[in-house]
Parts: C-alpha cells; sequence; structure tokens
C-alpha cells in the first residue's frame, strides 16, 4: 500500500495545491513573503510529515510522532489562514471559508488516524487493510 491511499494524505495534497494558488492569486504583492510563505510551508509541512511517518510506520510510536507533528502543522496552518483574512490581506470570505472547512475536516480526520494507529498497530503484522480508509471513519463523527 502507498501513503498515496491515505485519505489524510489526499486531502493534504489538496489543500497544498489550492493554498498554493491562493496565495498567488488572492494575496497583496508584500505577503507573497510574509504570512504566504507561511501558509505555504505549513500546508506542505502537513503532507510531508504524513509521508515521513508512514514510511516510518513499522515503528508505533515514530508513526504516531509524525502524525502527530502532522497534526500540529494542520493547526499552523488555519492560524496562518485566519490570520491572513484577518487582517483583510485575504478579502475572499468564500475561499476561506473553504479551506478553512477542509483544514478542519483534515484535522478531525488525522485525529481519528492517530487514535487508530494507537490501537491496531501491529508492527509484526500490518495488512493493508489495517490502515484503509474505511477503518478510520468514527460513525460518531460528521466527516
Amino acid at each position: 500500500m502507498s501513503y498515496k491511499k491515505l485519505e489524510i494524505w489526499q486531502i493534504a495534497n489538496e489543500l497544498v495545491i489550492k493554498i498554493h494558488k491562493m496565495t498567488l492569486t488572492e494575496l497583496p504583492k508584500f505577503e507573497l513573503y510574509e504570512e504566504g510563505s507561511q501558509i505555504r510551508r505549513s500546508s506542505k509541512s502537513i503532507k510531508s510529515l504524513i509521508v515521513e511517518g508512514y514510511g516510518r510506520r513499522s515503528y508505533k510510536q515514530d508513526f504516531i510522532r509524525f502524525l502527530i507533528n502532522s497534526l500540529a502543522s494542520n493547526d499552523e496552518t488555519i492560524d496562518h489562514l485566519e490570520n491572513l483574512y484577518n487582517t483583510e490581506s485575504l478579502t475572499n470570505k468564500k475561499l476561506f471559508a473553504e479551506l478553512h472547512e477542509k483544514l478542519d475536516v483534515l484535522g478531525r480526520k488525522l485525529n481519528n488516524f492517530i487514535s487508530s494507529v494507537q490501537k491496531q498497530h501491529n508492527a509484526l503484522f500490518e495488512p493493508e487493510e489495517q490502515y484503509h480508509i474505511s477503518n478510520f471513519q468514527n460513525p460518531e463523527s460528521n466527516i
């Protein structure tokens, strides 16, 4: 199985592209190297940490550590997005709401994924089905 089959990676990848485009088309030029640069880097970090963790998935604690760091980068990206909107550098309310919602969903899915890895991880035997997306859907959540 590839990390590219993980729903959390797919959402993170989509966010990287949308945020990158947003910083180039929606922000004033001076933000390109200020908050724009920060939000691009933090969004890319979410995805990269998922990939790094997946690469170390044989080591449960490493896997969890990278996933927690990915969640922290997700929170950082939300903070940058809110800074851009609150300072009126990002004025597109619809785009702000869309990105914020996707980041919120990704945060919930990362939390669910971390919980599942904590409960189900087995370094000696790890069938591909164990980390299939449907195993991480929490019927109590609205995701």
